[in-house]
């Protein structure tokens, strides 16, 4: 089969990538690496193909889809706070990228269209662990874009019998998550300051608690989604099910590290959710299989992955999907 993987050279979708060829699939990636790096795609280059573009380009899109058979769909502008400093260009690429890749799967009878969703659209409920029936309650403009993008999806299934399938990220974690960026997520930037010897920031008082979920957990998902042909028109949590604090975080890194280093505390930011704990029951159940890594694994394989980048040396690549 062929996979189209939109946002493909990004951090997830990257994964995404060398699992399907690790199966033998064929595969095409689309991304304007405008977040995502062309050397998270180093090692399978020659076996895929590139097209440089942007999902807000319809025909660029159209280009993409053409002979494909699968769209898993990452493409997007990641970060709750770019959104809130940049809502327009989060709503473009988000809204106006999923639209653009829907109506091309729809000419193209795809088979099915995978959306990587996420968590914030449930918003700050106190209700916990958060489940699939919920109303969702978005805090920000990029939450308002994913859940946007599920309505699509439901849309495009109930009224033009496209299949779709949308996931719902828990805090995805794993190798090739770029610490570089403002908007860099948690585990990378800390695992950076410890290993240059700088105080981590914990934005608000580190009690904030999040699921962090493994990125083998989402390609398996992701793969799963598209292939099971009873998996259809709904939206699953991937998650792990755990609760962990920033500060229980930062615990744990320090002890895989042998770091010291205190945290320094900043303003909590606006849009962000207090806790984030999700149930992935439904998952489980329609699916057939749970994570196969735990949390302190996927930190001690992420660590080692980051510190093999560091020394210059060619990383494992993390714990492989099964």
């Amino acid at each position: 089969m062929r996979y189209l993987v939109t946002g493909g050279a990004g951090f997830i979708g990257s994964n995404i990538v060398t699992e399907l060829l690790q199966r033998g699939e064929q595969v095409r990636v689309l991304d304007n690496f405008s977040s995502g790096y062309l050397s998270n795609l180093e090692s399978v280059q020659s076996d895929i193909e590139i097209i440089d573009g942007d999902v807000r380009d319809y025909w660029t899109v159209h280009e993409a889809v053409a002979g494909c058979d699968y769209i898993l769909h990452q493409a997007a502008l990641p970060s709750v706070p770019r959104s809130v400093n940049n809502p327009l260009t989060s709503n473009d690429v988000n809204i106006n990228g999923t639209l653009n890749v829907l109506e091309c799967a729809r000419k193209a009878n795809i088979k099915k269209v995978v959306l990587a969703s996420s968590s914030s659209i449930y918003g700050d409920s106190a209700i916990l662990p958060k489940e699939e029936s919920m109303t969702p309650n978005p805090l920000s403009p990029y939450a308002i874009t994913k859940l946007t993008g599920e309505y699509y999806l439901k849309v495009f299934w109930e009224l033009y019998r496209l299949p779709t399938v949308a996931l719902r990220y828990f805090n995805i974690f794993g190798p090739r998550q770029d610490p570089k960026s403002d908007y860099s997520a948690v585990i990378p930037r800390f695992i950076t300051a410890l290993a240059e010897g700088r105080n981590p920031i914990i934005y608000g008082d580190g009690e904030q608690s999040r699921d962090f979920t493994h990125v083998s957990h989402a390609v398996a998902a992701n793969i799963a989604a598209a292939t099971k042909p009873d998996i259809v028109g709904k939206a699953y949590n991937v998650a792990c099910g755990g609760q962990y604090t920033l500060n229980c975080l930062l615990d744990k890194l320090r002890a895989i590290m042998n770091s010291k280093q205190e945290a320094t505390y900043e303003e909590a930011r606006q849009g962000d959710i207090r806790h984030s704990y999700g149930s992935g029951d439904l998952l489980v159940k329609e699916f057939g299989f749970a994570p196969e890594v735990s949390f302190e694994e996927g930190l001690k394989a992420t660590v080692s992955w980051f510190t093999a980048q560091q020394l210059n040396r060619t990383p494992v690549g993390g714990i492989p999907v099964k």
